[in-house]
């Protein structure tokens, strides 16, 4: 008998893991179709001949776009004299500034809102409105204070990101359960005892999301942080090459900025499992 329930349960095990290894599989594949799929399209388009190809052009136009960008052809290397990888690690590195700065204020700025109340009632609104501009509306007032040079670019990005973060810190910390810092206090926690120990962890679930949302909003800002002075840079690369309608270099700036922030996304989404792994699971 006992022989028997071992052998189902190792069929069970050995069918639960295959499954879990099919969803991995899909996972993966699916992704890669759908990349397939709009080559293929993309292709047929531009084959087609429906639109000029200074608009739509052929797949293998940008790609050797991309390989021109990442060499040194006839002398001319890459872009602008910076290949590709250094104009997106003068972007990346852009954006870790600007998005280290606009997190910290609003993670600090979110757990005060979140314990004072007439504190929120003021900046609120603030944020609000500050999260309602484009990037452009303000960039150009930037420009005019701190001039051309990295001061306004990530002051932009920093920008961007802050209203994110303390708004969702804000709204994750005055959503912490009563019972939680009504027990902390009774056991004598301090008031900063208790916004360290209870408050903050169980803020923490919200407050990544929020940083995540951050990052996405300072990302989305780079092209228009880099309108001025922005090479190297990729979105100075996007700005200078629609000046001359060249087409493939701007589809090559905006892949290598949608893939990097592909790739930043999912390292964030890595941190945040580590971080809160009962997330969803109580």
């Amino acid at each position: 008998m006992s022989s028997a329930i071992e052998e189902v349960s190792v069929t069970d095990s050995a069918a639960a893991e295959s499954g879990a290894t099919a969803r991995r599989v899909a996972r993966t594949l699916l992704p890669l179709l759908s990349v397939a799929v709009f080559l293929v399209a993309w292709q047929l388009v531009a084959a087609a001949g429906i639109w000029n190809e200074t608009f739509v052009p052929r797949p293998i136009a940008v790609w050797r776009a991309a390989i021109q960008l990442s060499t040194t052809h006839d002398g001319v290397r890459g872009y602008q004299g910076y290949l590709l990888w250094e104009h997106l690690y003068m972007t990346l590195r852009r954006v870790l500034g600007g998005v280290v700065i606009g997190i910290a204020a609003g993670v600090t700025l979110g757990v005060a809102m979140g314990t004072v109340g007439w504190l929120r009632s003021i900046l609120e609104p603030w944020l609000t409105f500050l999260r309602t501009l484009p990037p452009l509306a303000y960039f150009f007032l930037l420009v005019i204070w701190l001039g051309i040079d990295e001061a306004p670019k990530v002051t932009l990005l920093a920008l961007a990101a802050l209203p994110a973060t303390a708004m969702a810190t804000t709204t994750a910390v005055a959503a912490t359960p009563v019972g939680f810092v009504e027990a902390a206090r009774a056991l004598g926690g301090s008031r900063a005892q208790v916004i360290r120990d209870v408050v903050i962890p169980a803020a923490l679930p919200e407050t990544l999301t929020g940083i995540r949302l951050a990052v996405g909003m300072a990302y989305s800002s780079v092209v228009a942080a880099e309108l001025f002075n922005g090479m190297p840079g990729i979105g100075g690369v996007v700005k200078d090459a629609s000046n001359y309608n060249n087409t493939p270099v701007v589809l090559v700036g905006i892949a290598a900025i949608g893939i990097s922030g592909l790739i930043i996304d999912g390292l964030l989404r890595a941190v945040e499992a580590r971080a809160v792994p009962w997330r969803g699971k109580i």
